[in-house]
């Protein structure tokens, strides 16, 4: 004999009916969570590319640089700072990647872009005698924009030197490589 609910519906019915509405919002909980865990996962994961790219060893394309090797450009190397101020911060000198480019430097932290210096390079094809150069500090720089980086190029000393730094980063990088190249090196014409 097969009971009965109070509604009528055998008694085994109600109770599967029961089960198996449970076992379906169980699944649908279930499905929820695990694709949350694997968004959370998948976020985790980015976020720890991202700190490695911003704080590991950082891969410089290589440039031309036939003038590396000069005494000039170790003269530059060995004036710049352990640590560039950037934005009323002081950020960290940044270890290179392997194969690292001759006269290559770089600042960089978690929280700032890399900024970096280059000496020895060829002149850029923007380098003319219309050029527009600024003065900073005694010491004529080209600029030269490329998809939200700026480049500022020493134009007037015995080697070419590069800065490099994304927009925002402001002219305190530039001021202060301006300061350490009027020391290090002899000003001559930009164009001889």
């Amino acid at each position: 004999m097969v009971h009965q609910s109070a509604t009528g519906v055998p008694r085994p019915v109600l109770i599967v009916a029961i089960a198996l509405g449970a076992l379906l919002a169980l699944a649908v909980v279930g499905i929820g969570a695990y694709g949350w865990y694997g968004e959370h996962q998948a976020q985790q994961a980015a976020t720890a590319a991202e700190q490695a790219r911003r704080t590991g060893p950082l891969a410089l394309a290589p440039v031309p640089a036939p003038k590396a090797a000069t005494p000039e450009c170790a003269a530059v190397l060995a004036a710049l700072p352990g640590e560039l101020a950037v934005g009323g911060e002081l950020v960290p000198r940044r270890a290179l990647a392997e194969p690292a480019p001759a006269a290559a430097v770089a600042w960089g932290d978690a929280e700032h872009d890399p900024v970096m210096v280059r000496c020895g390079i060829d002149a850029p094809a923007e380098l003319t005698p219309t050029a527009q150069l600024l003065d900073v500090s005694g010491v004529s720089w080209l600029e030269i924009n490329q998809g939200g980086d700026t480049s500022w190029l020493a134009v007037d000393r015995p080697v070419y030197i590069a800065l490099s730094a994304p927009q925002d980063t402001g002219t305190g990088p530039l001021q202060d490589l301006s300061q350490i190249l009027r020391k290090t090196l002899p000003k001559q014409p930009v164009f001889p």
